[in-house]
């Protein structure tokens, strides 16, 4: 159970940095690109600070050779990518379909759900599974 509380909790930071990235740049930049641009910043952000937290305090890893935190920041890159797909369909569908920033926000974070519940599951398996 302490598992699930703080990954849901470390998933809600991330989401928040992430949302609040993607409005930050829209609030600075408003050009022809600022939405996707909005998104890929998002993203970047929070994908980083779930690593480190993940890393450290859902799964506690630590590692002694370089080539194991390679391997496993690799694995949970790629499953981050996979992840992240969902979370862009889900949060595009509802930019086109409602055409409201509230609405696509709201879609970001229902995306951003369901690809951390899937991200779990891959991390546990292969990002952070096996040896140290």
């Amino acid at each position: 159970m302490r598992t699930v509380i703080f990954y849901s909790l470390f998933a809600g930071i991330a989401m928040l940095i992430n949302l609040a990235t993607q409005a930050t740049v829209v609030h600075w930049y408003a050009g022809a690109y600022a939405i996707p641009l909005s998104v890929l910043a998002g993203t970047i952000s929070g994908v980083s600070v779930k690593y480190v937290l993940d890393k450290n305090y859902i799964f506690r890893k630590s590692y002694s050779r370089i080539d194991r935190h390679i391997r496993s920041a690799s694995l949970y890159l790629v499953a981050s990518v996979a992840t992240t797909l969902i979370f862009w369909g889900v949060e595009a569908a509802f930019h086109f379909a409602f055409g409201s920033a509230e609405m696509r926000y709201l879609g970001g974070a229902i995306g951003l759900t369901l690809g951390y519940i899937l991200k779990f599951h891959l991390d546990k398996k292969f990002a952070f599974g096996g040896d140290s």
